[in-house]
């Protein structure tokens, strides 16, 4: 799913969470998803991460915001994570 999908179809307090964990705010996430800004690395995979976390309770509405589609040069993510598990998050710190 790409973000701009996945921004249209989340609540406002889904929208929040991803932002809140990603240090940013909703709106730098539509400039992500508009392709007015790219993200960083880092930043792609905390919000692929995230977006899992917060899709799984969604019962199929919202789909998993692929890192790939964040960046201006996917191909840095050739080969990395691709190991089993990649994606059991554990508890956040203020949780």
């Amino acid at each position: 799913m790409e973000l701009k999908q996945f921004l249209k179809a989340a609540t406002k307090r889904e929208r929040a969470e991803v932002a809140r964990v990603c240090n940013d705010s909703v709106s730098y996430l539509y400039q992500l998803a508009g392709r007015h800004r790219y993200a960083s690395a880092l930043l792609a995979t905390r919000i692929e991460r995230m977006t899992h976390r917060v899709a799984q309770g969604t019962q199929g509405r919202l789909k998993m915001v692929l890192r790939d589609s964040l960046v201006r040069h996917p191909e840095i993510f050739f080969g990395v994570g691709e190991e089993a598990g990649e994606y059991e998050t554990p508890a956040l710190e203020d949780e």
